[in-house]
């Protein structure tokens, strides 16, 4: 079980970790709010959940291409 729960974690995209650096709560509670909103409301916050994603991918994808490193 822990394997599992290692194998979402590295490859989830830090939506919650970051919301909850952010906003000074706590990761798990956030978590589980994703999850129960989901079975609520029938998977809308999933949709939510990996736009945010992908905006954070964007956003590191073009900070990188702004500041580019330069060897001496």
């Amino acid at each position: 079980m822990e394997n599992i729960k290692l194998f979402f974690q590295e490859r989830a995209f830090g939506v919650c970790s970051k919301l909850g650096e952010k906003l000074h709560f706590p990761i798990d509670s956030i978590r589980l709010f994703f999850i129960y909103s989901s079975f609520i409301t029938l998977g809308s916050p999933i949709i939510v959940y990996v736009s945010l994603g992908m905006l954070m991918k964007i956003r590191t994808y073009l900070r990188r291409k702004n500041n580019p490193v330069l060897f001496d």
